[in-house]
């Protein structure tokens, strides 16, 4: 009995709304990647929450997945933050020293105020208090725990309102909205 040949690699870019499982199933019957990507075989390389947005690379090829979620390879992830509070330059120089987590502490990360990003609309729409000013931050890390984006502003008192994923490695957003998706060349 012949093989079947091996299927082409592919590689996906989706931008994850908020509100969606980084997986293709889910008991409880909350929205998952199955309700924006129809493609067959393939699947995240990566984790993005619940509750934040933006780029999720998905992939049929398992080294190519490797590569892109092993945090030894460091590929830089790049964030846009919206931030509680009005950041001084010494909490961003903190995000870029590396800061102290429960888990230890983190690798220096590249951190920048950011003018407010031409965005899509959330649904629904963060919360802001008139009295609470807010910022974003651009902010790229090489590494992957959980949720450490998050972990790493509140250390530095600035909790994340919103947090938008726009690029990995090579791969960026690019005007993607929030569900749509498109293929490229699977390759790192």
């Amino acid at each position: 009995m012949a093989k079947a040949a091996p299927a082409s690699p592919r590689l996906l870019l989706l931008n994850k709304p908020f509100d969606v499982l980084t997986q293709f199933n889910d008991e409880a019957g909350r929205a998952t990647l199955k309700d924006f990507v129809e493609v067959a075989g393939v699947y995240p390389a990566g984790r993005l929450d619940r509750d934040s947005e933006g780029l999720l690379l998905l992939t049929n090829d398992g080294r190519l997945q490797a590569r892109i979620a092993d945090p030894k390879h460091k590929l830089p992830k790049t964030y846009w933050v919206q931030v509680e509070g009005e950041p001084t330059e010494a909490q961003l120089q903190q995000l870029r020293s590396g800061v102290q987590l429960n888990d230890g502490p983190t690798l220096p990360a590249e951190c920048r105020a950011l003018e407010a990003p031409a965005l899509w609309e959330r649904q629904p729409p963060v919360r802001f208090r008139k009295s609470v000013p807010t910022a974003w931050l651009e902010l790229v890390i090489r590494e992957g725990r959980n949720r450490q984006v998050r972990r790493m502003t509140a250390a530095v008192g600035l909790p994340t309102l919103r947090l938008v994923r726009v690029r990995i490695g090579p791969w960026a957003l690019d005007g993607l909205q929030p569900g749509q998706w498109r293929e490229v060349p699977a390759a790192l």
